[in-house]
């Protein structure tokens, strides 16, 4: 075996220590745009579901092209079409809300230079095959010429996965103009009780941030319980 994670030489510093490094062009604009969300009150509440039906559909439309991003999206899309406060708008004045007719789902992505958050468009309308291969041509563009305007206008419910790094659960930023963010956790086999006996599921931790000046948690909650629901059922999801 090779030597230890803790016997590695510490990384050498991007720029000369104490120089101030101006931040990139997507980094200031990420910067610039979490600063509003320190003003609006928000609730946090997590929720396990098992994962076991959905990785067993995912086995199935991988082949097709379809990612787990894909399939995720388009379960949470589904469970969002069924309460339409959660991807709904207050105004900038605070004293109404804008309900949308479509579910349109950003999902964060990392780059070198920042995040961005690509938007799947109509994710609940959309079948999960055309949404695997739009997700695949976004992230193409995220992570090669670039992504138009058009490719992170519009969404109105946010998705942030940090499952692939390991993470178990983690509470994300509301992004401006949004009502919720779903933060999805790493899924893995936990030993849980079933019927009365001790069995292992795969099981995931998502947390939900949300507005509270007009989604109670108890209305957040139902919303996570529709997502279990699928997660846990996901067998509509594809057509």
């Amino acid at each position: 075996a090779g030597p230890s994670v803790a016997a590695a030489p510490p990384a050498p510093l991007p720029a000369a220590a104490g120089a101030a490094v101006p931040l990139s062009g997507m980094q200031a604009a990420v910067a610039k745009n979490m600063m509003p969300s320190l003003s609006v009150p928000v609730s946090r509440i997590a929720m396990s579901m098992c994962t076991d039906e959905l990785d067993a559909l995912y086995k199935k439309v991988k082949p097709k092209g379809v990612t787990m991003t894909a399939l995720l999206a388009k379960a949470v899309g589904v469970a969002l079409a069924q309460h339409p406060i959660m991807f709904s708008q207050l105004t900038p004045e605070g004293n109404a809300i804008v309900y949308n007719e479509k579910v349109n789902i950003a999902i964060a992505v990392a780059l070198e230079s920042g995040l961005i958050t690509p938007v799947l468009p109509d994710t609940a309308g959309t079948d999960v095959y055309e949404l695997g291969r739009v997700w695949s041509g976004l992230v193409k563009k995220a992570r090669g010429p670039g992504l138009a305007p058009a490719d992170y206008a519009g969404g109105n419910f946010t998705i942030s996965n940090m499952g692939m790094f390991g993470v178990d659960a983690f509470d994300a930023i509301l992004p401006p103009g949004q009502s919720c963010i779903l933060a999805v956790g790493g899924s893995k086999p936990t030993v849980v009780p079933v019927d009365g006996m001790i069995g292992v599921k795969t099981m995931m931790t998502v947390n939900l941030t949300a507005d509270h000046r007009h989604i109670n948690g108890d209305v957040a909650a139902t919303f996570l319980k529709t997502l279990k629901a699928v997660i846990e059922d996901p067998k509509d999801l594809v057509y």
